[in-house]
């Protein structure tokens, strides 16, 4: 069999509103589009959990936050707790080792986030990375090359995209196929790589652009919540990347430079796209474009992710992603797809297109939507469910249900209910209004249901479960379980 390649290119912190083929006029993204054209774009796809770490650790695993344990972004400044050349999800079937195992020559090009940096991981045969997860500047970071480091001083972005097409140029005669990860360290969004004017080719695109697809709200009261929870629990001392959703809202100058990211990303995606083609390998290449998780950019009062409130919450904005699949055996052209899918399908469809049989570790809720990619007609369920820590949540094209942790007596926290049909912006919270009786019932037990059936008790913090590192706010699983409630490293 003439197994293709696959190239997954998954960006940081973007919303799946951010790409012009998603539909915003604002911002430039002609080789991204131009993919989109040739290939399967889906318009309701979405994270399981809107933090760094957890979603890459679900793509590669294709289980949940509650089964691989990591559930919030690894703290670097942790490291020192961690086991030696430690991976947070080693020990479970993942996507690189299993393509390893089936012939693919791997690579990882990009930000890792998923525990220690420094030496290969998860059975990549081509290690470029940096050290850290958060993005202080896009300019003058050490990287890990191989086995070289060395400090780059130009855009990281850029950095990962001259080393993707290296990578690429290796591969033109090798008679093996290649799997390629390439996880970008933009647009980013935080507080302070997008701080002031961008110093990107790309920043004047945007100098006179009135940003007008960007809400300007007031600041939800739950992010000043969750930011003085971080001032407590700190001592006072809040680090710099974690004002950002009280400094950023409204803020033009840094929405046009996270904007100027994007097209900055886009521009690496054309030059993949032309190295693939000049060397004769597009045709037998799948090319998947994604995003980890979304981005809230002021809406319902937000601006980050799915943390930046206290409680967390699941809107649309922090959890839809961009996803669009392109070229190999992927035989759908100009398609647009509406229906639900979560991330972790990936995991499944991928393997299915390879031609590769391999399972995740633990029973998943992952949809194999191979079929559709290649003509067949749509065959899995119509909702997704997200979990933040203490929040859990079903979507559907109709309803959106967040169900809130209730076994903190110190920390009681509400549900929340959206009708997306009348309230598709999620504005007005409709728990407990009685004309929904029966729907928010059904709803909170789907959720009841679905994890139960899918969680590990091991890392279920609903259940008394632990985290792999650390969690968002340690006081309340402790308030919940006792004092002697902790997480496995740091």
């Amino acid at each position: 069999m003439n197994r293709p390649n696959i190239v997954l290119i998954m960006s940081d912190n973007q919303p799946a509103d951010l790409l012009g083929c998603y539909g915003n006029d604002e911002v430039k993204t002609p080789h991204l589009d131009r993919i989109a054209g040739s290939g399967v774009r889906f318009e309701n796809a979405y994270c399981v959990n809107a933090m760094c770490s957890p979603c890459r650790a679900s793509v590669l695993t294709g289980l949940l936050p509650s089964q691989h344990g990591v559930h919030n972004w690894l703290d670097d400044t942790l490291m020192p707790k961690w086991p030696d050349n430690w991976s947070a999800i080693g020990e479970f079937a993942n996507f690189p080792t299993i393509m390893k195992q089936a012939g693919y020559t791997t690579a990882l090009i990009g930000k890792y986030h998923l525990g220690v940096p420094f030496e290969p991981q998860l059975a990549f045969d081509h290690w470029v990375t940096f050290p850290h997860g958060h993005t202080s500047s896009f300019y003058g970071n050490d990287v890990i090359d191989q086995d070289q480091r060395y400090r780059f001083e130009g855009h990281t972005v850029d950095f990962f995209t001259d080393k993707t097409v290296q990578f690429l140029e290796s591969q033109q005669h090798s008679d093996a196929p290649f799997f390629a990860f390439i996880p970008y360290n933009g647009p980013y969004g935080h507080w302070p790589a997008i701080k002031g004017r961008a110093e990107n080719q790309f920043a004047d695109i945007y100098d006179d652009a009135e940003m007008s697809s960007i809400p300007r709200e007031g600041l939800d009261t739950k992010v000043l919540d969750r930011f003085g929870l971080r001032v407590t629990e700190s001592g006072g001392q809040v680090r710099e990347q974690f004002k950002g959703p009280l400094l950023l809202p409204n803020n033009v100058e840094s929405l046009r430079n996270y904007f100027s990211q994007v097209s900055l990303i886009d521009h690496g995606v054309g030059r993949v796209e032309n190295a693939l083609q000049e060397l004769g390998l597009r045709e037998n290449t799948i090319v998947i474009y994604t995003s980890d998780h979304g981005f809230s950019l002021g809406h319902n009062g937000i601006w980050g992710h799915g943390m930046a409130t206290w409680p967390a919450t699941t809107h649309r904005p922090s959890f839809n992603i961009p996803l669009i699949l392109s070229g190999g055996p992927v035989t759908q052209s100009n398609k647009i797809c509406d229906a639900m899918i979560s991330q972790i399908d990936l995991f499944p469809t991928l393997l299915s297109l390879a031609g590769i049989e391999a399972k995740p570790s633990l029973p998943s809720a992952a949809h194999d939507f191979s079929g559709y990619l290649q003509g067949a007609s749509q065959q899995w369920g119509n909702a997704v469910f997200m979990e933040q820590e203490e929040t859990r949540a079903v979507r559907t094209k109709d309803w959106l249900y967040m169900k809130r942790f209730d076994g903190a007596p110190s920390h009681p926290l509400g549900d929340a209910f959206y009708d997306l049909r009348s309230d598709p912006y999620e504005k007005t919270n409709l728990i407990g209004d009685a004309s929904f009786h029966d729907i928010q019932l059904d709803l909170n037990q789907q959720i009841t249901d679905f994890f139960d059936q899918y969680s590990d008790r091991e890392f279920d913090l609903w259940r008394g479960g632990n985290a792999k590192s650390n969690v968002s706010f340690e006081g309340f699983w402790k308030d919940a379980w006792g004092q002697q409630w902790t997480t496995q490293f740091g």
